[in-house]
Order: structure tokens, then C-alpha cells, then sequence
């Protein structure tokens, strides 16, 4: 369907004039906040793909780095006075491409579903029903793809789209037929059992539903208002029906095998919580014996089997292996099965979990997650994976836990295994904590004091509160050079990639006086740095003189944009793909009248070949006039003084020797390129003007103007003077033009070649990273107490204390609205003999040792990688790969690949830096 640019015709027939760009930004803006202002459980939300969105946000000028109400877009250039923006009008909205079935024209609209493992952002958007509506009002197309807006999480309740509703697999043990029903996690028992009733045409009363996970009968599901989701049913798993007869009318049901069981009721008003004992079956699921334990209760009591974990536990470790058990993947669960296999193989958690640690929960705890129950799901799990043997267990429990105080990791989406691993750490560290009444305790500045006094009151302060490394950060205000310190504890170290903070950047170097052809040259700089640090790399590589200067600016549809004259501007505001030109000139030559040359090219027109149109080509060149009143034959002679470097050897060679004699015949044909023209350059200069008439005009800062001058012309000392020089056929004759507009094409391919080979960096470089000092970031900006205003401060962080596991997470991932990048260079970290010490500053005389024992790993790209890690069996020195539900020994050579993602290490040695470097000296950090 082709929408025309006079009108479409609505649904009724009737034709409507589409609104303005500006028009239709202005409504939806105003819908999509009137939304906002209403949020409430059940409101419809519309699944529409990203693809199509974009292509409506850059027609009515929304930048895609924006939200819907964000700026002007950045890619919009101040021309002629006003923004302009170049985008046409979309077609029909097309969800096709994010739908399972969204070329079959003949499946109803209710049976057409999205496509799996779909990224908001990325793939699709969600807007608002009234959104939905004046946008399919103004553009038709389809399909419509609703979703309901519920409200999730326990402690901290958060409204969140439903964008993929719980799919499960209905089995008629009548028939043995099969059947799909899509109903919301947050539905009740109720709701299900009407659906399937409706959908099989029987009677609720005669209708028995089972949890038929992995085809065996889990438990009963019973008439309630309990959800789906607190029944633990997961995305794509089997419910069986069965309809009811005489002979089970006393409410005992069959299990796979056909024997009788009792059934388990899941309706009690306040849910009980399984402890971790009694005996475990072969398929991995407990027996049935467990106590009841509601939150508030006695969890002494709840807790008199744990010594059978404990003596399972000691089994293995007496030769009966346990730890080797798998975990089911229950729907893209792999980012939880490797985060969780790295944990229940961490000797103090297996040590502690496997004991009673029933006073230890804390109940009490307000910032604790839900009364213990995280704890307490951790331990049955960790406890069941010991003393299963090598069955896979399938985590159901604990993933409706997860769901229910951890919405972000609700739904069946990839996750991000790292940020899982700090809300467990969290949660249990909290669940768990000693310490049952937290005291109020501000946290103050060093102001001055000495950091072992500071460190220790901070360390002091978090043991009142957490019981539970701790680093120094450093922060210094830019402008008036506060320095801020405090004592922070960590449970894991983020570590960047040295590549993720630095960027590497190309820029022209053009000289002023016309001395010498422009450069390129490539730099590092940290991706937080400022204008002042990129002037800085720059002059260290183009071998800047102490009398020199460099002047920064972005040069954008062959004009001066802006002149980048601010130290202390953000390198973030210069984007990956923006032209940044440097111009170099003597200082004492700077401050004068500023004189700016454009270019212009005669070419064919496209439309009519016989036709020529001249357009503006190339980019600028900026001197300086050292006249105090400039004439037009000053100009004339600047600009050929700064075209001189460009004259071609043959063309000048011809020229001088016609007009001038100097060059003759004899002259070696092989000399180069830039003895030539230094040669040419102190011959030529001063006779080019007179001999050469350049085709000049002065215009004013839009180019509305264009006005020819007079040699005896004299302008104001101190302005700024804009000329246009067209080129015609003698100056392309005799200059090299490709120079102001290839170069940046050639550097940027040389980029594109050298990103491609990925280069083998160290845990030491990424740890060094870690603690180089750099800027905060533009939206990370810290408030100065002295300047009272916040500011982009320099920080730097410092290992002050280490903990006895340390775990090392490689930032691969950066995320942006709409781009998502991972870094696959291979990192290589030590197994064994990881000596930290060297990073502890402070007078802390211990050794830091430290040994490898598990790794969480990340295949492939983001949204559809996959998970896995390795382990080290406790006491056994072996290394074991889990893949989900599959378990295989792996050598210890083989653990190091470009997919370590979380590094798990423990502390082995405890003797002072002085012996442990003695101890040591034989061995490296890699």
C-alpha cells in the first residue's frame, strides 16, 4: 500500500490530509506523556518494530539516540539559518519482520505471534495504546500486536510490558492431542483452567490439570488465585489434562508409572518454602519430604535435616563425587545455570550452605530480600546439585524466586549472567547478614585526614552495618582541584577492556602558513577525555613546537561546523563518524583577522549530463592575515600561499618555467614530491597572485552571499573573512585538489583493516585500566562541595583491601539505545599464582595469592549467545565443563578462551608481600 504525499484514505474511506512532521511529533509526544501520567495494571501497550519506528522518527526529527520527547537530532546541521532534516514519509506500519508468521496473509490476528529472543530497542519498540492508535489512524498497516502492562516484583513493585505471555503445552491424556495456550504469568490457576475448559469444551469439575514438566508428573495444579508463575510452570512446558471419573473421585491422582499419589495442594494463602532434605529422586526432584515454613516463622525448625546435605556432601568428598550435577535450561535460563554452577562451586558457599545456617537468616533485615527466602532457595538448590549425583536438576524454584524479587530477570529473555551474579550476591549478603540492626551512619570526606585513619573508620562503619575488598577513590574537581576521598567495599571488580575506554581517532593535520601538505594522524584518547587531551595527543605526534598552536574543528557538508576551542569539551560530544580537522599555526600569528577558504567544484549534473552545477567540495582551509588592514590583494596572496603545498610538480614545473624562467628542463625528474615544492614554495610564493588570477568571493557565514572584491579593498583588522574559491580548469591544471578530500576516506579504511585483528590483551592490562585515572563520564558528573555545581571530575581508583574470593568481571558489553556491541578479544588471565599484591596500597603487609577455581563463559553475539562455565571440583583437581544439563571433564589448558566472561578466584596464600615475592619470583602474571 502506497501512501501519497497529498493524502491516504482511512479505514471508512474517507481521505485525510496527514499532519506536518511537526504536528504529529507534537500529538504523539503529548500521548505518550498523558500515558505516563497513568499507569496502572492492565493498560495496553503496542508491539511495533524498531525498523519502521526509526524510519517515523527521523520524518518527524527524533533522534534515534533519543528518547520519543528527546532533542533535535544531532545529525541535523545548522544550515541557512535553520535545522534541516532530509527523511521522507514511511510507508504502512510493517511488523513482518518481527512476527513468526507475518507473511501468511491468511492467520488470523490473534494467532500471529512474536518472534522469540526480540530485544526492545533493537528489534521493537513498545508505545502506548493511545500512540497505537493515531498512528495506525495515520498509517495503517499491521499487524497489531497488544500486550498488557502488569506489575511485578515483591519489595520493590515496577509496572512492566508482558511483551511474551506464558506459552505452555496443553497434552489431553484422552487423545494424547496437543494444544498451545498463551495466558499472562500474572494470570491465576482460575484463569488457566477456564481457558483450557473453554478451548476442550468440558466442565471445570471434571477437569484435573497436572504440571507435566519434562512429562512427569510434577504436581497438581488446583482451582485458586494463585498465578501461573508462583506455580513455578515455565515458558513452553507441558501441562496435562485429565478428565476426572468415578474412580479418582477421592482426589488422588496417578504419577507416570501409575501408581497412586497423594495430592499437593499449592493454595495456601501464605506459600510455604521447601527446605533442602529428605531423600532425592532419581530424576532429580525432591520426594516429597520437606517442612513447611511460612516467612516470620521459626526457621530453626525448618531446618533439622540439613546435616543429610552435609553427610552427602562429605560422601563426595570421601570419594562419591557430588557438585557434578547439570542444570535444565528452562527457556534461555543459560545466563542463571553458568552464574549459579560458579557459585555452588565456591568453596566457603558450599562449606556454609551445606551446614544448618538456620541462625544465621536474617529476618529482620529491611533491606533483606523477602525475609530469607532468597537464602533459602539458594541453599535447596545448592544442597540438591551436592547430593544429586550427575542427574540434572531443573531450578524451577528457584527461578519463580528470581521472577518474583528480581522482575528484570522475569520473562524468557537472554540476561546478562554478571548482573545476576551481583543482585545473588546482594541477596544473600543480605539475607544473611550478622548484623541484625543497622545503624544510621553518614559517610564522610577524607577532608585531609590520613587514608589508613579514613579507611579504617569506613571499614569500621560498613562492618557495623554489613559484617560481611574495600578501595580508595579519589576524586579531583577539574576546576578548582577539590580532592575528594573516600573507602568504598566491593564483592566483585568490573574491569573495562582497555579498548572500551580509550578511542582511537584520525584527524588532518593542515598547516596555516602553507609550509607543508596535510597529515593525517591517529591517536588514542580516553573515550571520557576532553578536547584539551586530544590537543595534546595530537601535538606529541605531529611533533608540535612550543611556539605552535592547534585549532580543533569538525567539518561538516565541506563548511566549518564548529571550532572546538573549549579545553575542557567532552570528546563524547565528537561522534565515531564526525570529520575533526586540526589547523597549526604559529602563536603569535593567531588572534589576528581570521581568514576562511571554501572550495567549489564545477561537476556534471546527474539529471542532465550537458549540464554543469558547482557545488562546495573538499575541506576548508583557515589562515591568518598579519596585516592590520587587510586589503584584497592581502587575500589573494594568503590563500595561494596556503594552496601552494597542493601545486602539482609537473603543472608548477610548466608555469614557472613559461612565466618565470626558474624551473628548468635539467630539473631531476626524481626529486620528490615535498623537496619540490619547498623549491617551488620559495620561488613561487608572491607570483602566483600576480600570475594566477583566482577566482575569489567573499561570503558571509550561511553562504546567503556571494560578492566579488577588488585587490585595493580593505577590510576591518580582527574579523573574520569568508571567501569561496571556484575552481576552474587552470587551478585543477595546478593543484592537487585530492588532498582536501581523500584522506579521511584512505584512514578510515586503514581504521576499518586494523579494528579486524584482534590482539591478545592481559587481566594485568585490564586491571591497570581499571585503575587509571580518567574523567567521569558526561551523565556520571559529581558535585563539588567548593564550586558548589557539578562537575566532570577526574577519578581515580585504588585496591585499598582484598577479600578471600575475588571475582574478576571483563566488561564485554556496551550498551546504547539502539546499539549493543560485545568485545571477543581474548583475554588472557593466570589459573594459578594470580599475586594481587602489588595493587594493594595499602600498608597492609599480607600476600594477595590467588587461584582460578570457576568461570562463567559468553558464546556468540547479544540477545542470542549462550552461557556455559567451568568448575573445579572442591579438593579434586579437575576441571568440569557445564553446558546446562550436560556435565564433561575438560582440560585445564582448555578453560582459557575468548569467551571468559566472570573469573572466580580464591585466596591460597596468606605469608607477607616480602615472602610471597620471594615465593613467587619464578612465576609471572599473565
Amino acid at each position: 500500500m502506497t501512501i501519497p504525499d497529498s493524502g491516504f484514505m482511512m479505514e471508512n474511506g474517507t481521505s485525510c490530509l496527514p499532519c506536518t512532521p511537526e504536528e504529529e511529533k507534537t500529538i504523539i509526544t503529548d500521548l505518550k506523556n498523558e500515558s505516563e501520567r497513568n499507569l496502572k495494571q492492565g493498560n495496553l501497550y503496542f508491539v511495533i518494530s524498531s525498523s519502521w519506528f526509526r524510519r517515523w522518527e527521523r520524518y518527524v526529527g527524533i533522534d534515534a539516540d533519543e528518547n520519543l520527547i528527546g532533542n533535535q537530532s544531532s545529525d541535523s546541521r545548522h544550515i541557512n539559518g535553520a535545522f534541516s532534516v532530509v527523511a521522507e514519509r514511511p510507508g504502512p506500519i510493517d511488523n513482518s519482520n518481527i512476527v513468526e508468521n507475518g507473511n501468511d496473509t491468511d492467520c488470523k490476528e490473534n494467532e500471529i505471534q512474536l518472534r522469540r529472543m526480540l530485544m526492545e530497542g533493537q528489534d521493537y519498540v513498545l508505545v502506548p495504546q493511545g500512540v497505537w492508535e493515531k498512528l495506525h489512524e495515520w498509517y495503517q498497516g499491521g499487524p497489531a500486536l497488544p500486550r498488557k502492562m502488569i506489575l511485578q516484583g515483591v519489595l520493590h513493585r515496577k509496572f512492566d510490558v508482558e511483551v511474551y505471555p506464558l506459552c505452555l503445552k496443553l497434552i489431553d491424556s484422552r487423545d494424547e492431542s496437543q494444544s498451545t495456550i498463551w495466558i499472562s504469568r500474572k494470570a491465576s490457576v482460575t484463569e488457566l483452567f477456564q481457558k483450557v475448559c473453554a478451548l476442550k469444551g468440558i466442565k471445570q469439575d471434571k477437569t484435573r490439570l497436572w504440571d507435566y514438566f519434562n512429562k512427569r508428573k510434577y504436581a497438581q495444579l488446583s482451582v485458586s488465585a494463585k498465578s501461573v508463575e508462583e506455580s513455578n510452570l515455565q515458558m513452553d512446558q507441558d501441562i496435562l489434562l485429565e478428565q476426572v471419573d468415578g474412580r479418582h473421585s477421592s482426589g488422588l491422582g496417578m504419577d507416570s508409572t501409575g501408581n497412586e499419589l497423594a495430592l499437593v495442594s499449592l493454595e495456601p494463602s501464605r506459600s510455604p518454602m521447601t527446605i533442602a532434605g529428605g531423600s532425592t529422586l532419581s530424576n532429580g526432584h525432591s520426594s516429597g519430604y520437606a517442612t513447611n515454613l511460612y516467612p516470620g516463622s521459626s526457621l530453626s525448625s525448618g531446618l533439622t535435616d540439613m546435616d543429610d546435605g552435609l553427610d552427602a556432601y562429605n560422601s563426595s568428598r570421601k570419594g562419591e563425587k557430588g557438585g557434578l550435577a547439570g542444570l535444565q535450561n528452562l527457556g534461555n535460563t543459560c545466563f542463571m545455570n553458568s552464574a549459579l554452577q560458579c557459585l555452588v562451586h565456591t568453596p566457603p558457599l558450599v562449606e556454609y550452605f551445606l551446614k544448618d545456617y538456620s541462625a544465621e537468616i536474617n529476618t529482620q533485615n529491611p533491606l533483606g530480600i523477602y525475609s530469607g527466602e532468597l537464602a533459602l532457595a539458594f541453599g535447596d538448590l545448592l544442597r540438591k546439585l551436592w547430593s544429586s549425583g550427575q542427574t540434572a536438576i531443573a531450578p524451577r524454584v528457584f527461578k519463580g524466586k528470581l521472577s518474583r524479587f528480581a522482575p528484570q530477570f522475569s520473562g524468557y529473555n537472554q540476561h546478562d549472567s554478571q548482573e545476576l551474579l551481583a543482585f545473588l550476591l546482594d541477596g544473600l549478603h543480605e539475607d544473611l547478614n550478622r548484623v541484625k540492626q543497622k545503624p544510621y551512619i553518614e559517610m564522610k570526606d577524607s577532608d585531609g585526614c590520613p587514608d589508613e585513619e579514613v579507611a579504617a573508620e569506613c571499614w569500621k562503619n560498613h562492618k557495623a552495618r554489613n559484617d560481611s575488598g574495600q578501595y580508595k577513590s579519589t576524586l579531583v574537581c577539574p576546576v578548582c582541584s577539590k580532592i575528594s576521598i573516600t573507602f568504598d567495599p566491593f564483592m566483585y571488580l568490573s574491569l573495562p577492556l582497555p579498548s572500551t575506554i580509550t578511542r582511537t581517532m584520525t584527524v588532518i593535520v593542515f598547516y596555516g602558513d602553507g609550509s607543508r601538505l596535510p597529515m593525517p594522524f591517529t591517536v588514542s584518547v580516553l573515550k571520557n577525555g576532553f578536547c584539551k587531551d586530544l590537543l595534546l595527543a595530537l601535538g606529541t605526534a605531529c611533533g608540535l613546537k612550543s611556539d605552535e598552536n592547534l585549532m580543533l574543528a569538525e567539518v561538516y557538508e565541506n563548511k566549518i561546523y564548529r571550532y572546538l576551542e573549549m579545553p575542557l569539551e567532552p570528546l563524547a560530544s565528537i561522534k565515531v563518524d564526525e570529520h575533526i580537522v586540526a589547523f597549526r599555526f604559529q602563536k603569535n600569528a593567531m588572534g589576528k583577522t581570521k581568514l576562511v577558504i571554501f572550495h567549489r567544484w564545477q561537476e556534471k549534473s546527474k539529471a542532465d549530463y550537458h549540464k554543469s552545477v558547482t557545488e562546495l567540495y573538499g575541506t576548508p582551509l583557515v589562515t591568518y592575515l598579519a596585516e592590520e588592514q587587510p586589503s584584497g590583494a592581502d587575500i589573494e596572496t594568503a590563500v595561494s600561499r596556503v594552496l601552494s603545498p597542493f601545486i602539482k610538480i609537473s603543472s608548477a614545473k610548466t608555469h614557472v618555467s613559461k612565466e618565470n624562467g626558474f624551473l628548468s628542463d635539467g630539473l631531476d625528474e626524481k626529486c620528490s614530491h615535498s623537496d619540490a615544492v619547498s623549491v617551488e614554495n620559495a620561488e613561487l610564493e608572491g607570483t602566483l597572485s600576480t600570475d594566477l588570477s583566482l577566482l575569489l568571493h567573499l561570503t558571509d557565514d550561511r553562504f546567503t552571499t556571494l560578492k566579488a572584491f577588488k585587490k585595493d579593498t580593505l577590510f576591518e583588522s580582527g574579523k573574520i573573512l569568508r571567501v569561496v574559491l571556484d575552481w576552474a580548469d587552470k587551478e585543477q591544471e595546478l593543484y592537487d585538489a585530492t588532498y582536501l578530500k581523500d584522506i579521511p576516506e584512505v584512514h578510515k579504511a586503514r581504521l576499518a583493516a586494523k579494528k579486524t585483528r584482534q590482539e591478545a590483551i592481559s587481566l594485568a592490562s585490564c586491571l591497570d585500566a581499571f585503575l587509571t585515572e580518567e574523567p567521569l563520564g558526561p551523565d556520571d558528573m559529581w558535585y563539588c562541595p567548593r564550586c558548589k555545581e557539578h562537575r566532570q571530575a577526574i577519578k581515580k581508583l585504588d585496591l585499598w583491601m582484598l577479600p578471600e574470593v575475588t571475582v574478576f568481571h571483563l566488561k564485554r558489553f556496551t550498551y546504547g539505545r539502539y546499539l549493543k556491541n560485545k568485545i571477543d578479544t581474548f583475554v588472557n588471565f593466570p589459573v594459578h599464582n594470580l599475586d594481587l599484591s602489588k595493587y594493594v596500597t595499602s600498608n597492609d603487609r599480607q600476600a594477595y595469592i590467588y587461584e582460578l577455581y570457576a568461570i562463567s563463559n559468553h558464546y556468540g553475539g547479544l540477545g542470542g549467545g549462550h552461557y556455559t562455565a567451568y568448575a573445579k571440583l572442591i579438593d579434586d583437581n579437575r576441571w568440569y565443563h557445564f553446558d546446562d544439563s550436560h556435565v564433561s571433564a575438560v582440560n585445564e589448558p582448555d578453560i582459557k578462551t575468548s569467551a571468559a566472561y566472570l573469573l572466580f578466584y580464591k585466596r591460597v596464600r596468606t605469608e607477607s608481600k616480602m615472602e610471597a615475592g620471594e615465593a613467587s619470583q619464578s612465576h609471572s602474571v599473565s
